[in-house]
């Protein structure tokens, strides 16, 4: 069974908020500076809702485990191979920060390995097959995260 990156992150967070009612270890940041979080976390989901809106108006495949149609390069796609990705582990540090534990940092850190390990060079091979040359190219220019 493969598990998509979205339904990875609702559980990731849901992870987070046990982990704030577990209330294991010391803070993060001091009170009331955990407020910031939310900050964070409105930046990552914007992130993540504008890139994925891209990905919807030149009408290409957003499902990670299926063959990329249109090779998207501009945008927030000019600045991250992978903003959806950001967007989500950003969303997920500022959840972190607003639980405000150490042990909060636990589902971000395995989110992002997940991303960094398995879904991205999934679908950065796919990519590859898809647009070869075109891909190599933007690959070139444009870093994995930021």
């Amino acid at each position: 069974m493969r598990i998509l990156p979205p339904l990875l992150w609702i559980l990731m967070l849901a992870l987070i908020g046990v982990s704030h009612w577990v209330n294991w270890g010391p803070r993060l940041v001091p009170i009331p500076w955990q407020w910031s979080g939310a900050i964070v976390f409105a930046i990552g989901f914007a992130i993540t809702i504008i890139a994925n809106r891209h990905f919807s108006r030149v009408q290409t495949n957003i499902h990670t485990f299926r063959d990329p149609t249109v090779l998207v390069t501009d945008g927030l796609f000019a600045m991250s191979r992978n903003p959806m990705y950001l967007g989500f582990a950003l969303a997920l540090l500022g959840a972190a920060l607003l639980a405000n534990g150490w042990l909060s940092l636990v589902p971000v850190g395995f989110f992002i390995a997940v991303s960094q390990l398995h879904y991205i060079p999934f679908e950065e091979r796919a990519a590859e097959r898809v647009f070869g040359d075109e891909w190599r190219d933007y690959k070139t220019r444009v870093r994995r995260w930021i």
